[in-house]
């Protein structure tokens, strides 16, 4: 019994009854937050105040029971503004009434507190409830009174009233809860909206460069190569087999660039010296606004550039340009969508130009209700949770509950779906910037949904599983109660999107390499968090990594044990029919062989009646699993990612960092290179094991709607090849397998299409 292992936790997902507007039957208005639970909360607007002493420095301060909150002090002014809106959640107020007081913090009363210029109190019952879409309760002057009920000459602008989250002023409103925070980390306590910048795949093609002058005159051959330099970000082609003053390359340096274009191009021509030294040539800066955008294929204009050399010159810097000239082909590629997240897992699917983008097809609307049984993040039993979701360019980051295991949001968002088979990822953090701005906002967990698996106009209310894998083993760090809705107008358009290739067409037509396509999504992953941590409140880097997974390449004998898995599971339907087979004609079961032969001679005489039945059990087994069709969302599921069964040495090698932390520089490299190794090995093992539950998952209602296409369309292929001779098939086959170069376009046809929007278990994959 010492060595017996603890019980497994429940990481299942559960269906969850919230009291959301959206299921219940109304006749009246719906309301924008039907996701969610309807949270009141009192709303007070101090807005101004006037009359008040020349020589005081008013604030105002909100009594409210045990709640105390303040506006910040103006100097020296008798006709203050502040405008600020405070918010007390209905839920915990006690008292019946509120007490405003404008007091001066210039002048310290007895007891050691402000004097109080004066006050203004009113019962809870006076304030009047507003829902929106209304128009915002018109602010009004009160007078200002001393504590024996006297009026004095001040006055002060203020309204209040009963609303709820729905609420213009809710995202702005100082809440009660973050009372015991101070100063800027109020500020990250608020729920924002994040929009990604555009990005683009910028093209450096360099052609060749000619008549370069180098330093050493009895030298009549060199090595050349050319650095690109943008931002921080520097890429170098490689040596230029043609050694003389004249060198050409013809290759492609791709950076990954972010509107507004802030930083240029710098090219610069460089000389390979001996003692891995160079020298640099000359240089080159181009203006992004210069470079041309292009939609398509079609190749840049060559160009030729004279290179220069920055001098100084008695103190100043100089241009010196000399007779040296490299041509290049710089292009800004919109046809391209930036990958910025795991292929497998991305939640947007458009090309960088507006132009080529498509109508959306729908709506999706997410509810973020709240959270139960948060494993504490702080020393103190404590933790600030807030949520971040992410899907095509816009983020959104919900307000911090401070110090709650159980915190409650009940925050609704929506996004334009322009292609469903999408995904869209849910974070909670531990906020940890509200004292300690150094300190790190640690990942709680997370959740992904595919919207290719959700049934239309329906609303998903699950309670999910929050995993995270720590150096100690797997663990449930809580659950997540969401409310998700995939709207769609037209079916027709969201149905034609399978026929339709998966990426834009510039994919197919001049693809990149998978060399070329990681390392543009780690500058783009790059980009993304410098652009967003210049936000207020600003998105973390751990943040940003955590949403875009930008460690999922690495190497995790975890993950590779996995991934061989499914494999293996997608021929356990052979091995089972080669043992069967096997039985057959050993006739283990004579009856059942006699069938099976008198069947095949069947087979051999009626072939396109075979094709047709063989068309139409897919169609009828298809039709009888639709009973069977999943209800609830897939999730992380860890016993397909042998997260209980891992070995410690295999857990430490899974958090270790890349490059290693390990000692000794010999076994360092060599353990990078291996695991470098291993992480392709990893992508492929997990690519084929894809493909089949692809395949696997085209009558498994996984996806409800490619699945009724895929039923339709057997039942239409089985009475084709009832009606129209199976030669007469045979013969278009052939010739549309075989139609001459002038007739082909090169993107995936229609089967490769369909075959890869279908969902696959990588979604469940921790």
């Amino acid at each position: 019994m010492a060595n017996q292992k603890p019980p497994k936790e429940d990481f299942s997902l559960k269906e969850t009854s919230p009291n959301i507007s959206g299921r219940r039957v109304s006749t009246g208005p719906m309301t924008a937050f039907d996701l969610v639970e309807h949270m009141q909360y009192l709303y007070v607007r101090v807005v101004k105040a006037r009359g008040l002493p020349a020589i005081a420095d008013p604030y105002v301060e909100l009594k409210l029971g045990n709640y105390r909150a303040i506006t910040r002090p103006m100097v020296k002014n008798p006709n203050p503004e502040w405008n600020q809106v405070f918010a007390f959640s209905k839920d915990r107020i006690q008292v019946v009434s509120v007490e405003i007081l404008v007091k001066d913090k210039a002048v310290v009363a007895e007891g050691g507190d402000h004097r109080t210029i004066g006050k203004f109190a009113f019962a809870l019952v006076e304030a009047p409830t507003r829902v929106p879409p209304d128009s915002p309760l018109a602010p009004q002057w009160y007078t200002l009174e001393d504590k024996n009920k006297a009026r004095i000459g001040g006055e002060l602008m203020l309204s209040f009233w009963i609303g709820t989250q729905a609420d213009e002023a809710f995202p702005e409103a100082w809440h009660a809860d973050v009372a015991a925070v101070s100063g800027d980390g109020v500020s990250s306590t608020r729920s924002k909206v994040y929009l990604s910048p555009r990005l683009w795949y910028m093209r450096v093609n360099v052609i060749q460069a000619q008549d370069l002058v180098l330093k050493d005159k009895n030298k009549k051959t060199s090595e050349f190569f050319v650095k690109a330099q943008f931002g921080n970000l520097i890429l170098r082609s490689g040596v230029s087999p043609n050694k003389t003053v004249n060198p050409t390359w013809n290759e492609d340096l791709m950076f990954v660039v972010a509107e507004p274009f802030d930083d240029p191009l710098v090219v610069s021509v460089e000389e390979k010296l001996n003692n891995n030294k160079e020298e640099s040539m000359g240089r080159i800066v181009v203006p992004l606004g210069d470079v041309a955008k292009r939609n398509d294929a079609a190749a840049a204009a060559p160009k030729w550039y004279n290179l220069g050399m920055v001098e100084v010159v008695a103190g100043v810097q100089k241009e010196v340009k000399f007779a040296s000239k490299v041509q290049m082909r710089v292009s800004l590629d919109g046809g391209y969508h930036v990958l910025d997240e795991p292929a497998h897992s991305t939640s947007d699917l458009r090309p960088t130009a507006k132009i080529l983008w498509k109508p959306p097809i729908g709506v999706l609307e997410l509810g973020i209700l709240n959270a139960t049984g948060l494993s504490p993040m702080k020393p103190k039993n404590q933790v600030d949770a807030y949520c971040v979701a992410k899907y095509g360019m816009k983020w959104v980051r919900t307000r911090t509950v401070v110090d709650s295991l159980s915190p409650k949001w009940n925050e609704q968002y929506t996004w334009e779906v322009y292609d469903p088979c999408t995904v869209i990822t849910i974070g909670v953090f531990d906020n940890g910037n509200l004292q300690d701005k150094a300190a790190m906002d640690l990942s709680i967990g997370k959740v992904k949904i595919r919207l290719s698996t959700l049934e239309t106009d329906r609303i998903y209310t699950h309670s999910y599983p929050l995993v995270a894998l720590q150096p100690s083993g797997v663990k449930k760090m809580g659950e997540i109660q969401l409310a998700v809705r995939f709207s769609c107008p037209n079916m027709l358009n969201l149905l034609q999107l399978y026929s339709q290739p998966l990426l834009p067409k510039m994919h197919y037509v001049l693809p990149l390499s998978i060399y070329q396509l990681a390392s543009l999504r780690h500058q783009a992953a790059l980009i993304l968090w410098l652009r967003l941590s210049r936000a207020e409140p600003p998105l973390r880097k751990e943040v940003v990594d955590c949403m875009l997974d930008a460690t999922a390449h690495l190497w995790s004998f975890r993950r590779g044990k996995a991934n061989f898995d499914r494999i293996i599971k997608l021929f356990d339907g052979l091995v089972a029919l080669f043992k069967w087979f096997d039985q057959i004609r050993k006739w283990t079961n004579p009856l059942a062989s006699a069938l099976v032969y008198i069947t095949f001679v069947f087979v051999l005489c009626q072939p396109g009646l075979t094709i047709a039945a063989a068309f139409l059990c897919l169609s009828f087994r298809g039709a009888l699993n639709y009973r069977k069709r999943p209800r609830q969302i897939a999730h992380i599921d860890t016993e397909l990612s042998h997260a209980y069964d891992i070995h410690p040495e295999d857990l430490d090698e899974e958090f270790d960092s890349f490059p290693s932390k390990k000692t000794g520089d010999v076994l360092k490299r060599r353990y990078d290179r291996l695991r470098g190794i291993a992480g392709r090995i990893q992508a492929v093992l997990g690519d084929i094991a894809t493909q089949g539950e692809r395949v696997q998952s085209l009558l498994s209602w996984r996806d409800p709607r490619a699945t009724a296409l895929f039923v339709i369309f057997c039942l239409i292929v089985g009475i084709v090849f009832c009606v129209v001779p199976a030669w007469w098939l045979a013969l278009f086959a052939g010739t549309y397998v075989m139609r001459p170069p002038y007739w082909r376009i090169n993107i995936p046809t229609f089967p490769q299409n369909f075959l890869r929007r279908m969902p696959a278990k990588s979604d469940s994959i921790l």
